[in-house]
């Protein structure tokens, strides 16, 4: 199934259960370099505030050390724009989840600094490789006879 285009991110649909898909994107971060800093389980959230039942959702705050330094130590503001958002959610297809990703180039460029480009080239980059590494680990291994 072919997702939209995003203007602020990018997206991919996986044959994944929502569990399994939360898993192979934690693992995908790790292997570059991300560690998960927030975590906020937008159904849990939705049930317990607003008592409606949402599909199973999460946000979570992913962070590259190296990277986010080398912004803060740029802009010490540029905080407010951090850490990188990741969402995981039940697509509408049975045993199917998506996985989006706000594009750091998008999210950074309201700063306006030319300097930060870099940085924030460099982080897409990575996860864009996050998401492909998630659709290579979800597709179906295939067999030949």
């Amino acid at each position: 199934m072919s997702l939209p285009a995003l203007p602020y991110g990018f997206q991919v649909e996986i044959p994944a259960s929502y569990e399994d898909a939360v898993a192979l994107v934690r693992e995908a971060l790790a292997r570059k370099g991300f560690g998960v800093l927030t975590e906020i389980d937008v159904r849990a959230t939705m049930k317990k505030k607003l008592d409606v039942d949402f599909r199973p959702y999460v946000i979570l705050g992913a962070c590259n050390p190296p990277l986010a330094h080398q912004a803060l130590t740029a802009e010490r503001a540029i905080g407010l724009l951090l850490p990188c958002n990741v969402v995981v959610h039940a697509s509408d297809a049975p045993g199917r989840s998506v996985v989006a990703v706000l594009d750091p180039v998008a999210q950074l460029g309201v700063t306006g600094r030319d300097d930060i480009r870099p940085i924030a080239e460099q982080v897409r980059a990575l996860m864009q490789g996050v998401l492909e590494d998630v659709e290579r680990r979800a597709a179906p291994e295939t067999t030949t006879h």
